[in-house]
């Protein structure tokens, strides 16, 4: 079916609404890798730098859903979602550049504190950011095949930021580069922010939000009624929690995504250890290459298949398929990561990717779908902000377990990453939970978003249900 023209999202804005998702992938891959030399740069113990991981992650499941609540019942001339965006990208590259100035000659005390506290600012600053934007998102177009085709262009966007991250291994440790490696997190924690601060601005700039004519039944945002919208947000998570195509969504994401992330760190590993007996000089590039190629692979040729697939079939068929490939994929790395010919690495690439690829253009469009459930059968106000801050707690939820549980593994197939030489036993275990588990929590997730109904004629149902209802033309 034909997309109508009102329903069409210009390029120019969906190229703005990718470019806050480069920042919304950026900011957090830099992280990642920034946070391995708090223990190499800064001298800071594993449990604490585990703590500095994990605790502001509690904080984020409280300030996301009152952000999300917060976009939603916003009323001002400038949008719901657009100045929240527009302040917390400048908030975030600031913050972002202050946390890493650590001064590796002071004592773990000073540093773990100083961490911990801009930890905490920063994530009020990005989540001001982010969960606006993922709301702007689902209300960009009502037009079922369009959502699917906003998303995966943002996706392609987004993919740039993990053909950059892999690279700031190679750069922080270069010593031609920088003269210490704190030396190096603080420059180019500078250069990071700086960037987020100008990509993160542009959706503020160029994207439009949905008519405010058409919203009713907003709250009102003031220090009088506070314990009212407390009250209200709490019915609000109720009411989304008994959403049960939602529940699905939510549900695969944390399965496919918990599966990839808890092996993410074991690539490296099977490349260094078992394809290069431990020498980290052979090994090279070829960790940061392999996270690149797959970032290219995912943005430029499975983004673009995902959403054809999705218009074609549906997008719970594109799901199961894409997500099918992916095990496809899983499987084949038992061959592709061959010491005898290392370029064989990049073979299961263009399937295993399919998983996330697929993932995030799907799910986010389908969780669109579920804001018109949820109007139609709740009313106004829209939540798309309290959707979109849950489905991405989920995430980061499924991320954090997937941490502790990636380090459990590790210790459980016997791996020392202190010793050059690991034993035989220990590699063919890894090598085995490398696919293993990754094609088995995809296998739930398809059993998971096998019963998922939101078809795309339900969906279209709903929509000239909603515009009837609102009086819309």
């Amino acid at each position: 079916m034909q997309t109508p023209a009102k329903d069409r999202v210009p390029l120019l804005q969906k190229a703005a609404f990718g470019s806050g998702h480069l920042v919304n992938n950026l900011l957090p891959g830099a992280l990642g890798v920034f946070s391995f030399f708090l223990l190499t740069a800064f001298g800071m113990d594993p449990f604490l730098a585990g703590l500095l991981g994990g605790l502001p992650r509690l904080f984020d499941a409280i300030t996301d859903p009152i952000m999300g609540y917060i976009s939603d019942n916003t009323k001002s001339s400038y949008g719901r979602r657009r100045p929240y965006i527009f302040i917390g990208a400048i908030a975030s590259g600031l913050l972002f550049m202050l946390l890493w100035q650590l001064d590796p000659d002071a004592s773990q005390a000073y540093n773990f504190w100083y961490f911990m506290l801009f930890s905490l600012i920063y994530l009020i600053g990005n989540t001001m950011f982010s969960t606006p934007l993922i709301g702007l998102g689902y209300e960009m177009t009502f037009d079922y095949n369009e959502r699917t085709r906003l998303m995966g262009f943002s996706q392609t966007v987004g993919q740039i930021a993990w053909m950059i991250v892999p690279w700031f291994w190679v750069l922080i440790a270069n010593p031609d580069l920088f003269e210490t490696q704190a030396q190096g997190v603080h420059q180019l924690a500078i250069i990071v922010g700086l960037s987020c601060m100008f990509f993160g601005i542009m959706p503020a700039i160029f994207c439009r939000e949905v008519d405010q004519a058409n919203l009713s039944n907003r709250a009102d945002l003031t220090f009088k009624a506070i314990f009212k919208n407390l009250k209200e947000l709490i019915a609000n998570m109720k009411l989304i929690a008994q959403n049960q195509p939602f529940a699905r969504l939510c549900g695969a994401t944390f399965l496919v995504f918990n599966g990839f992330q808890m092996v993410a760190s074991f690539s490296f590993f099977i490349i260094v250890f078992y394809m290069f007996n431990g020498d980290y000089g052979m090994a090279g590039t070829w960790p940061a290459w392999f996270s690149t190629v797959s970032a290219f692979a995912t943005a430029f040729l499975i983004i673009p298949i995902v959403t054809w697939l999705a218009n074609r079939y549906g997008k719970r068929k594109a799901f199961i398929i894409s997500t099918a490939l992916s095990m496809v994929g899983y499987l084949l790395k038992w061959w592709g990561f061959s010491p005898e010919n290392p370029w064989l690495i990049f073979m299961p690439i263009p399937f295993m990717v399919f998983g996330i690829g697929g993932l995030f253009t799907l799910m986010m469009s389908m969780t669109a779908d579920v804001c018109d459930l949820d109007e139609l059968k709740n009313g106004m106000p829209r939540k798309e902000g309290t959707f979109g801050a849950i489905y991405w707690w989920m995430v980061k939820l499924g991320q954090g377990i997937a941490l502790v549980l990636g380090g459990l593994v590790l210790k459980l197939v016997g791996f020392d990453p202190e010793l050059s030489v690991q034993t035989t036993a220990t590699l063919t275990n890894l090598r085995l939970a490398d696919i293993l588990i990754p094609a088995f929590t995809a296998g739930l997730a398809i059993w998971v978003m096998w019963g998922y109904d939101l078809t795309e004629q339900k969906a279209r149902d709903i929509k000239d249900e909603l515009v009837r209802r609102r009086g819309e033309l």
